[in-house]
């Protein structure tokens, strides 16, 4: 895998890496995270710029996830269900997906990206449900960047270890959610202490 990923960033650069990772997120047999740690490697190594590898994978995640969204509205479920399993989307994943987002569609929109085989199905889903554009990109595309920021970080801090990223996230990836959950509501009660004070100010 390691020379695969090196071969391809040494011959395609910050363009091989939206493409991959467009692909990747559409559906296409690529290892996202791995990829983006192996970018954070390339960072660490002086071989990239941190600022450009954020910038391209940000890009790459953000067309693959709109190209599913747009797919999902214009193929619907029954495109999903067929071509689904052939894109390692099983049944199981795309049934599990449907309840969750039927449950909680924005909130899967933003921390779908750090659960495998349902970042791939999330956007397709809100596609079908006639999620609103504006609404839709609010969640994912910032989902999209926590995502690509968390990964390519990781990739730059772990340094040449960047290969033991499947153990942490195997191991951590509870942990990792739990903390990005608290994080939120953190940050979304600080917001809301914020309006309310303006509109008592006021």
């Amino acid at each position: 895998m390691e020379q695969h990923l090196h071969h391809f960033i040494e011959q395609f650069g910050y363009i091989g890496i939206m493409v991959a990772l467009a692909g990747g997120v559409i559906g296409l047999p690529v290892p996202d995270e791995v990829l983006l740690t192996y970018v954070g490697y390339n960072v660490f190594t002086g071989a990239m710029s941190y600022p450009a590898a954020l910038g391209c994978s940000f890009i790459g995640a953000l067309l693959g996830i709109s190209v599913s969204y747009y797919l999902g509205i214009r193929l619907g479920t029954s495109f999903l269900h067929k071509f689904g399993p052939k894109m390692h989307m099983s049944e199981k994943r795309i049934e599990q997906a449907k309840v969750l987002f039927a449950k909680m569609g924005p909130f899967l929109l933003f921390i779908g990206y750090f659960v495998p085989g349902i970042r791939h199905v999330s956007a397709f889903l809100a596609g079908t449900n006639e999620y609103r554009f504006k609404k839709f990109a609010a969640y994912a595309y910032t989902g999209a960047f926590f995502w690509v920021f968390t990964f390519t970080t990781f990739g730059r801090i772990l340094g040449r270890d960047w290969r033991n990223i499947r153990h942490y996230m195997e191991h951590y990836s509870l942990y990792l959610l739990g903390i990005l959950m608290i994080g939120l509501l953190i940050a979304g009660y600080v917001y809301y202490q914020r309006i309310t004070t303006k509109e008592n100010a006021s």
